[in-house]
């Protein structure tokens, strides 16, 4: 008989439950834990297991159980908390959390469980202090426009010469880690232009699924699909929704880079805006159409192409 399993994990401690079995644990984040969980799953059929993003506290007992061969799939906790809502479940602890995704992970549609390397974890954890340095130099730079002190000006001046040299080092650090994943993804990326280094190990790091999906399932984990608001005659306004933060953002400064290159996505643009559709709003729909061709791009193993469009011939 297959089974499911639900794993609610916290910074010390995970709770365990498996479904249609009943059973509960309540074991501690760390090797011994695992192994005890593991002994306890042998006599098991464990079809499924499934845990929420924790803010990394997961990634220990996941790496863990894919290394034992099973198949794990981590979802968002917003995912998470509506199915409990949707089974009429107000209540929250870790141990009903557990037995909530177990019943999720019984019913939820199949998909692939993409295991993280050592070298693109570490990857992805250089990409995140990027990001950090970047928010805490930005954060300057607006409070130096305000302060009136000297003095806190001086210190705010010291911390942009800081954060300046940090991010220097850790964008070496990234190159190095990108090299060292042999990707060949990364590759073909940076020949694009408007994709540096960083990005394309931004897209390969937080986002494994390029160049391996549909071109819809793509542009909705990014978060650049328009979604329907439709009920019998009303329609409602398509919006995107969800997707990943991190490559929604970084696809945006490289999308806007691209468009002074690429004639087609910039008519595209121009199309939009004189279609009375807002800027950001015709951004984004360049955005979708750049991660459909780079996705393109991946899959078939072509080479980035500048699309150009065609010109009237001369009456001369």
């Amino acid at each position: 008989m297959a089974s499911f399993l639900g794993i609610d994990v916290s910074s010390l401690s995970f709770d365990a439950a498996v479904r249609p079995q009943g059973i509960k644990m309540h074991l501690s984040n760390d090797p011994t834990g695992f192994e005890a969980l593991l002994e306890s799953l042998r006599k098991l059929s464990i079809k499924r297991v499934l845990l929420e993003a924790t803010g990394g506290y997961e990634r220990d007992v996941m790496r863990f159980l894919q290394d034992a061969g099973y198949k794990v799939i981590r979802v968002n906790p917003r995912r998470a908390r509506s199915f409990a809502d949707s089974l009429g479940i107000k209540a929250k602890t870790d141990a009903i959390d557990a037995e909530v995704l177990a019943h999720y992970a019984e019913v939820i549609p199949d998909q692939p469980s993409l295991r993280i390397s050592p070298e693109r974890a570490l990857l992805r954890e250089l990409l995140q202090q990027r990001d950090r340095l970047v928010q805490q130099r930005d954060d300057d730079l607006r409070r130096l426009k305000q302060v009136q002190s000297i003095a806190v000006a001086n210190y705010l001046n010291a911390n942009l010469k800081h954060f300046k040299a940090q991010i220097k080092l850790v964008e070496r650090e990234i190159e190095q880690q990108t090299a060292m994943l042999n990707d060949e993804r990364v590759t073909q990326l940076i020949k694009v232009k408007g994709i540096g280094m960083v990005t394309a190990g931004k897209l390969v790091a937080l986002l494994p699924e390029l160049g391996r999906v549909e071109s819809r399932e793509i542009a909705s984990l990014v978060g650049v699909a328009p979604f329907n608001h439709d009920s019998g005659k009303f329609m409602g306004k398509r919006s995107i929704s969800g997707g990943r933060f991190a490559v929604r953002r970084s696809l945006y400064m490289a999308c806007l880079v691209a468009m002074k290159y690429n004639p087609a996505l910039e008519a595209r643009y121009q199309s939009l805006r004189e279609r009375g559709k807002l800027p950001k709003v015709a951004i984004v729909a360049c955005m979708r159409t750049f991660i459909v061709r780079l996705n393109a791009m991946l899959r078939t193993g072509t080479s980035w192409l500048d699309l150009v469009l065609p010109q009237p011939e001369s009456t001369t």
